[in-house]
């Protein structure tokens, strides 16, 4: 009787799987939210977004290397008699251009001391921001955005909406799940 229990309990214990994990929250590409334009100004779409610009540097590209001039001279033993006279080629050239992109980024009227105040704080949480809270958009908390922004593809000290929704600052409305 007691063997039928345990096979009983070791069917029902087999049948059991463990719950799922939930997912870990994936970190924003927010170099996806960058929009770049062939014309001066924000993109005219959605109606009643908000818009940031920055601009990106351009990359460039520098070469140096040593080209030989004359080459050595040897003697019949293998001495050299006259070493190789090398002169210096440095070049430059662009890998991609300076260029003004633009992304969603939370409306100004957005902009009021508890949202910079929680801005900091969730920045702080992360380690990015290091100050006191101020509630103020001073350069401590740009850099430290541009330091969040940075490590998710967008290097700007102006919040993208993406950052702001990953900080947990703004709602996400189910159109955009």
């Amino acid at each position: 009787m007691r063997a039928g229990w345990i096979g009983v309990v070791v069917l029902a214990l087999s049948s059991c799987r463990p719950a799922g994990m939930p997912a870990v929250p994936q970190t924003a590409d927010l170099a996806r939210e960058v929009v770049r334009l062939d014309r001066p100004g924000p993109p005219a779409r959605p109606e009643g977004a908000c818009w940031e610009s920055d601009v990106t540097p351009a990359v460039i590209e520098t070469v140096t290397e040593q080209v030989v001039v004359t080459p050595e001279t040897r003697g019949a033993d293998g001495r050299v008699l006259q070493p190789a006279a090398y002169r210096t080629d440095t070049r430059t050239r662009i890998l991609r251009d300076r260029e003004e992109v633009w992304f969603r980024a939370p409306c100004p009227a957005e902009y009021t001391l508890e949202f910079v105040t929680t801005l900091q704080r969730a920045l702080k949480a992360r380690g990015f921001y290091l100050l006191p809270l101020t509630g103020a958009l001073d350069a401590g908390t740009r850099d430290a955005v541009r330091r969040y922004q940075a490590e998710r593809g967008l290097d700007s000290p102006r919040l993208s909406l993406a950052a702001a929704r990953e900080l947990g600052l703004v709602t996400v409305s189910p159109e955009e799940l």
